[in-house]
Order: C-alpha cells, then structure tokens, then sequence
C-alpha cells in the first residue's frame, strides 16, 4: 500500500509564481537528514575516486589540528 499523499503547499509572489514551499518541522528534518548523507556518499565517492591512499581517522584528525596552529 502506498502512503498517503501530503498537499503541497507553497508560496507565491504576487504575480502566483512559485517562489518557496512550506513544510512540517518533521519533513524538514527528513530532507536535512537525507541531504546531510547525500553529502557523506559524495564525499566518499570523491574520496574513492581521487586514488590517493587513505588515511586513518587518527592521522586526519591530527593534520587538522596542526593545520589550525
């Protein structure tokens, strides 16, 4: 079975245009969540796809640090 189907509510200029959409705290939260792992999985693709040798959390973490002093 198929969910239910939320209206779609969005914003218009004076001319009824589409210029924003409206939605619950809930949705927003699942769009932030799922764009935040998108991010993640193009970083990882990135990462993979540049060749370079990976380095451990710890090494990382550490050339972040001395990179900020």
């Amino acid at each position: 079975m198929k969910p239910a189907r939320k209206a779609k509510r969005y914003l218009t200029n004076r001319r009824g245009e589409r210029v924003g959409v409206v939605l619950s705290i809930e949705e927003y939260r699942k769009v932030m969540a799922d764009l935040e792992e998108l991010e993640s999985i193009r970083a990882y693709d990135a990462a993979k796809a540049s060749g370079e040798e990976p380095v451990s959390f710890i090494e990382a973490t550490r050339e972040i640090e001395r990179s900020r002093r």
